[in-house]
């Protein structure tokens, strides 16, 4: 990447096809002057006049993400003009170095949202649906250098002292309780009654929320996450409610997340800590979510992958490695704003500018994958072993502190689903499932699901105590080895599932029925699990 040298104008590289016009004449220069002084022909941000913006959001980022970052690639190269609203621009970085130098260059590209172009000339409008991933808040998210480091640091050193066997107790427990609140019937929807409701339930657990207030807080982020009539008065609740958790915790600590994070040496304020309790509640579970069902979605429609493991040679975490590469959770994330003139991946880049980190479209890039590996035209269809060089959670020195909870909760889920429900299928053809219109999230509506035999939860866990207890030194979450065979079910439910060690024996594995769940091992499990599914 090549950086104008100081005091000097700086130009658009010959070609860029985001500042020719016509017959290829360059643009104006990409240099931050106000609308009306630039030289004929570009919008304020330096895009051309009259050229469309390829749009990142509707029902083409939702049908086929992997087709328009690869016409994208085609069309621009590493780095791409894009619309995030009508009237809104950006690029979209589709390059695997270039992300990497995107993320890693905190000098040239800065974290805070203070810097954008569009609000400062007005153009964002006040209920623009982007105003809540990018509105500027004093959290580690929206910062750069040493306060950056500090609110890192507490918030990795917080999650660090979660106890990993605890915590994955914890999700086995919520699963079970949901599985248990299904119906007879025999049908589920994967998202809607699992995938979205689980990590919540952990969460709660985690941040030492009362029993009584998880109803609540379930119901509140619920309304938030559907940006509905509700929204707005149920984002006010939600912030009541944490303000006074961190004032409870602040004069009687326990042994939990909020009360680790306001016993840090990084010495936060309430009201930092709140904003960080809304990071971890937030983003934290919908990535969780997206990433369990997108999991779930694999084993059951992807016929490659359910052989691999019923031959053995994989387990449940080498499909969660699978996901993070072909779909992961955040398939783009905002952003990072240019503090200069500059020039990446061939486009000139003007100060004030928005980046967009493309992360789905950057572990596709032909420059990070092998020959026969995963890049357009043959996702889904290269193997990655246990290659973890993604870029999934990020990089750089804002790359995702909570990957090892979350790698926890969602490698539990869907293991606990699978021994719960052996026969899973899908219940409807693999071409019928749909996604969330989303630029940022990549999100099943729903994953409708058939079942007709169960095992019971495994043997309840020898009682510890109550309170967490930080181990002596943070471990690295350990992912099990066992291998998933017919588990995963079949892919379209026309499919008898193949026999695996880990489907169970006839003596274990029968028609479920009414009543035949599990006694209440933990009435607050059952009674807020029963609670969401409407008894």
């Amino acid at each position: 990447m090549t950086v104008p040298e100081p005091g000097t104008t700086a130009v658009p590289p010959p070609g860029c096809p985001a500042h020719a016009a016509g017959g290829g004449a360059p643009a104006a220069a990409h240099s931050g002057v106000p609308p009306a002084e630039a030289h004929g022909g570009t919008l304020p941000g330096g895009l051309p006049v009259g050229v469309p913006l390829t749009p990142l959001y509707g029902s083409a980022v939702a049908d086929d993400p992997h087709g328009l970052y690869a016409r994208l690639r085609a069309q621009y190269g590493p780095v791409a003009p894009i619309e995030l609203e009508p009237g809104v621009e950006s690029w979209l970085v589709l390059g695997y170095p270039e992300l990497l130098e995107l993320t890693r260059n905190e000098a040239l590209f800065s974290k805070d949202s203070r810097r954008w172009r569009v609000p400062a000339e007005g153009r964002l409008a006040a209920d623009s649906r982007l105003q809540p991933m990018t509105s500027w808040r004093p959290t580690l998210l929206n910062l750069d250098g040493a306060e950056h480091q500090r609110l890192r640091a507490a918030v990795a050193d917080t999650l660090a002292r979660v106890d990993h066997r605890q915590l994955r107790e914890t999700t086995e427990a919520a699963a079970d309780a949901l599985i248990d609140s299904w119906g007879p019937d025999g049908t589920a929807d994967l998202v809607a009654q699992y995938a979205r409701r689980l990590p919540l339930l952990v969460f709660t657990q985690l941040l030492g929320l009362p029993d009584e207030a998880g109803a609540h807080l379930i119901r509140l982020i619920s309304h938030i996450a559907d940006s509905g009539p509700e929204s707005v008065r149920a984002n006010q609740e939600f912030q009541t409610l944490l303000v006074d958790l961190v004032r409870q915790r602040r004069t009687t600590p326990g042994a939990d997340l909020t009360s680790w994070l306001l016993a840090h040496p990084a010495a936060l304020t309430d009201e930092e800590a709140v904003h960080h309790l809304v990071v971890l509640m937030i983003a934290g579970n919908e990535t969780t979510i997206c990433w369990t069902g997108n999991t779930l979605r694999l084993l059951l429609t992807d016929r490659r992958f359910r052989a691999t493991l019923t031959g053995g040679r994989l387990t449940v975490a080498d499909a969660l490695e699978e996901v993070l590469w072909r779909d992961p959770p955040t398939q783009n994330f905002p952003g990072r704003w240019a503090t200069s003139d500059t020039v990446l991946g061939g486009q000139f880049i003007a100060r004030g500018d928005m980046l967009v980190l493309g992360l789905a479209a950057a572990n596709a890039d032909p420059a990070a994958q092998g020959p026969g590996a995963l890049g357009h035209g043959s996702i889904g269809h290269g193997s990655i072993g246990g290659n973890r060089a993604h870029l999934a959670w990020g990089a750089g020195k804002h790359v995702c502190p909570a990957q090892h909870p979350a790698r926890i909760i969602v490698e539990t889920a869907v293991e606990t689903l699978l021994h719960r429900l052996p026969d899973l299928q899908l219940a409807v053809p693999p071409h019928e499932l749909a996604w969330r219109p989303s630029p940022w999230s990549r999100a099943l509506i729903s994953l409708p699901v058939l079942y007709s035999a169960f095992t019971p939860p495994r043997p309840p866990a020898p009682e510890r105590p109550s309170a967490w207890t930080p181990p002596q030194v943070p471990q690295t979450p350990q992912t099990p080895g066992t291998a998933l065979g017919a588990a995963s079910g079949t892919a379209s439910g026309t499919e008898e599932p193949s026999p695996s060690s880990s489907t169970p024996s006839d003596a274990t594995s029968t028609a479920r029925t009414p009543g035949s769940a599990e006694p209440a091992r933990r009435s607050w499990w059952n009674s807020l699990a029963g609670w969401w599914s409407g008894r």
